[in-house]
């Protein structure tokens, strides 16, 4: 069409609409060219639900066993389990040759009921296709519950509607989230590709192939749910009526531009409809901070519920939540008698506290419902129990909004302690990790304890997909508008990369020692030099030059006009000491960043280095690094890692002058906050490596168990832990404090506990004892040399 012009542009984008420099050409409506008779079919998952790999299987089948051509596609967002995944599926009789996404649909299938409220689910259903819902409600509930959108294109197009569900169905069977066979079961009853009954027979051998390794019992689990997928689907009729009424009022019109115009259109993947024009002012490709509190995913099925009677307010729950979704408010007179009715709180416990109510709220939009909460509470009653999340995001969504805007008390008690570090805001919040993960935790600690100073160089890797994930990002500021500045480089630079920030910053903050010293020689009010050489004294003191810092500022206005004084009101972002933080995976720390790593140690530089050690590469589909241990199942170690884990910590203390720690937050909170206050007052490089439960480690209890996962490790004498702290030979101490105690449980009922070690006793069960029993001969003679070093 272009060519057919007068004058054909040259140089032009097609699927752009370039509407500032004209560049791009008219879309066309879109083409679909398959042969006849190809059935085309769109699913909507949910990360970790099974969809992906229950999709790949229906591809397998029909190819396998039929003469049909098949096809799939699998696109993902960024977030790890708990995304959006959508699978573009095509079967037909003649080869298919469109390598493009499907635009014309004859079966959608929606596999999570949160989801009708954030994409356009039914855009190129066909006239007279099916649609499949797996949701909680029954038929009677979806007038309301759907939107209108939805019903008026279901009525339109004259579909047909079914629901199912598949939520219940898996949790009823043992199989908790994973709904993956109930939903292809009914896909093959619905889509009418191959006859039912054989689809049904293809699936149940399937299944012996896939989960005969893990036993008769998965097997049988999964075979019920293929017999109750077919027997619980339901037929809707979709009223004429649908057609009609009116778009429920949005509650969302008081967002700041970047969210309505450029976040909500970028998650209803919807993103490249956007025109060039949308991202003017954007040009370098900075995102603000907090976009992730806007996305109320709404993806769990299960919330927490307090229960205030049983609170005993130790605040743990907060502690160990991955998502920063469950927190602790303490409002004063004013603020109690501003909340909303429902509101309920308890007489604040502590003398700080006095006359202050304590409350502890939950955003159940915000919540993955992986249950940590409930499971860690220590409560002789539990205070937290979980609850279907239906009923509770009305209740809860006032309480939740008004809280937000309840004033932190967190100047009224000591945050280094694991009950008052979470009345600090977090300041990493809702990010797109896993239900469960147990890495999060630790991120959200360390913005509470240091994020209004903290700048941040993250590695590659699941801490970088979930910490900067465009458009989210879970960073976010506080009521001063102070929060940590992130940046991700690549995975091999990453430590030279926060080094660079380190020196960078040390030599802006010479220069401001430098004017103050020169300012101190000069006619400058008296008031303003002591206030400067306050600051020269405990310029390395994060506590001392926020002091200083905070009381030279209004005299620095009150002096401008002198040239010193001018240039250091523009370097005045730099006055408060930094806590500059290194994170990353032990793909980055072990393997591919380690020799920059140990460069940046060797430095002597005051930087802070956490390790978010999952003993595998998490987020690039689980390969062994060197940080797994021996035994443990991996890709490239599928017969067991056959050489035990590399010792980076102890690697690290032959220095002599790093700081080094190792953690486990499930096991001992207060040891973990004792290692993050000495790392980050330590004046040299500190490198701290934390336990963290995984995924990807097949924890057979669940992702709800991630921190009694974590405490198990340590009993069992699988993880150590431990702090060498180079200040402490200055007193004539020993660096070396073991922080574990022997082990008291059965290490290898520890490995049992897991698949990624309990996998290897089904394929290699002669290798799986060898190995088994050369991991613990590993672990225990770490722990002697631990204990040896404490001697």
């Amino acid at each position: 069409e272009n060519l057919k012009t007068d004058n054909p542009k040259n140089s032009f984008t097609i699927g752009i609409v370039d509407d500032v420099s004209h560049s791009s050409l008219p879309m066309v409506p879109p083409v679909s060219t398959e042969p006849k008779g190809t059935v085309r079919c769109k699913f909507w998952g949910l990360g970790a639900d099974g969809t992906v790999g229950a999709n790949k299987n229906s591809i397998k089948i029909i190819g396998d066993h039929t003469d049909m051509y098949a096809q799939g596609y699998f696109s993902y967002d960024s977030k790890k389990s708990g995304g959006v995944t959508i699978s573009h599926l095509r079967f037909g009789k003649k080869p298919i040759r469109s390598t493009y996404l499907i635009s014309e649909a004859d079966f959608i299938a929606c596999h999570n009921q949160a989801y009708v409220n954030q994409y356009d689910l039914l855009k190129g259903l066909k006239k007279g296709g099916t649609f499949l819902l797996n949701c909680l409600w029954d038929e009677s509930e979806l007038e309301e519950k759907l939107p209108h959108n939805l019903k008026k294109v279901l009525a339109e197009k004259e579909a047909k509607f079914y629901i199912i569900n598949a939520t219940k169905i898996a949790s009823d069977i043992g199989l908790g989230g994973r709904i993956n066979m109930v939903m292809q079961s009914a896909f093959f009853k619905l889509a009418d590709v191959i006859p039912v009954d054989e689809a049904v027979d293809y699936m149940k051998q399937a299944i012996e192939k896939t989960y005969g390794s893990k036993g008769e019992k998965i097997v049988q689990m999964n075979k019920k749910a293929i017999d109750m997928g077919m027997e619980a689907l339901h037929q809707v009729s979709v009223p004429e009526a649908w057609i009609g009424g009116t778009e429920r009022a949005d509650d969302k019109k008081d967002e700041p531009a970047f969210i309505s115009d450029i976040m909500r259109p970028m998650n209803a993947q919807e993103g490249d409809d956007l025109p060039v024009s949308a991202f003017a002012g954007r040009e370098d490709g900075h995102f603000p901070m907090g976009t992730s509190a806007y996305e109320k995913r709404g993806i769990a099925v299960d919330v927490p519920e307090w229960i205030k009677e049983n609170c005993i307010q130790c605040n743990q729950c907060s502690f160990v939540c991955p998502h920063a979704a469950i927190r602790p408010f303490l409002l004063d007179a004013d603020e109690q008698q501003a909340a909303p009715e429902g509101f309920e709180t308890l007489k604040a416990m502590g003398k700080e506290f006095d006359g202050m109510a304590y409350r502890i709220q939950v955003s159940t939009l915000d919540c993955t419902g992986c249950g940590n909460c409930a499971d860690i509470c220590p409560a002789k009653t539990k205070a937290l129990v979980m609850k279907p999340v239906e009923p509770q995001i009305e209740a809860q969504k006032a309480n939740w909004e008004f809280a937000t805007t309840v004033k932190s008390k967190a100047d009224l008690t000591n945050i280094e302690t694991l009950k008052g570090s979470q009345f600090a805001q977090p300041l990493f919040e809702f990010s797109g990790a896993c239900a469960g993960c147990g890495e999060t935790p630790y991120v959200k600690l360390v913005t509470q304890l240091f994020g209004d100073r903290m700048m941040i160089a993250n590695a590659t890797g699941c801490s970088s997909i979930y910490g900067g994930s465009a458009p989210s990002v879970p960073y976010c500021v506080n009521e001063k508008g102070q929060g940590p500045a992130w940046a991700n480089s690549l995975f091999e630079d990453n430590a030279e990369y926060g080094f660079g920030m380190a020196l960078a910053t040390g030599q802006i903050r010479g220069k401001l020692e430098d004017l103050m010293k020169e300012g101190l020689e000069m006619d400058l009010p008296n008031e303003l030099k002591e206030a400067f050489q306050a600051w020269i004294d405990g310029k390395d003191d994060a506590k001392a030059s926020k002091k200083a810092t905070y009381d030279m500022l209004p005299l620095l206005e009150a002096s401008k006009g002198n040239a010193v004084v001018d240039e250091i009101i523009t370097k005045k972002e730099y006055l408060v000491k930094k806590s500059q933080w290194i994170f990353g995976g032990d793909g980055w720390a072990y393997d591919i960043g380690y020799g920059g790593l140990d460069h940046v140690l060797a430095s002597g530089e005051d930087v802070n280095v956490l390790v978010l050690d999952t003993e595998v590469y998490s987020n690039t589909g689980g390969q062994s690094s060197k940080s797994t241990p021996t035994g443990a199942v991996a890709k490239f170690a599928a017969s067991g890692k056959k050489i035990r884990k590399k010792d980076l910590g102890r690697m690290a203390m032959t220095y002599g002058y790093v700081y080094v720690a190792q953690v486990g937050m499930g096991s001992d909170k207060n040891q973990l906050i004792k290692a993050l206050k000495e790392a980050e007052a330590y004046p040299g490089p500190s490198l701290i490596i934390a336990y963290t439960p995984c995924i990807a480690h097949g924890i057979g209890a669940g992702m709800g168990k991630t921190q009694e996962q974590t405490k198990k490790a340590v009993e069992a004498g699988y993880w150590h832990l431990y702090r060498y702290n180079p200040m402490l030979k200055e007193e004539g101490k020993n660096p070396f404090t073991l922080d574990s105690k022997e082990p008291k449980t059965s290490f290898q009922a520890f490995l049992d506990s897991e698949v990624r070690y309990a996998s290897l006793k089904k394929s290699f069960p002669e290798e799986a004892a060898v190995l088994f029993e050369l991991a613990e001969k590993d672990a225990q003679e770490r722990y002697s040399i631990y204990k040896k070093l404490a001697e």
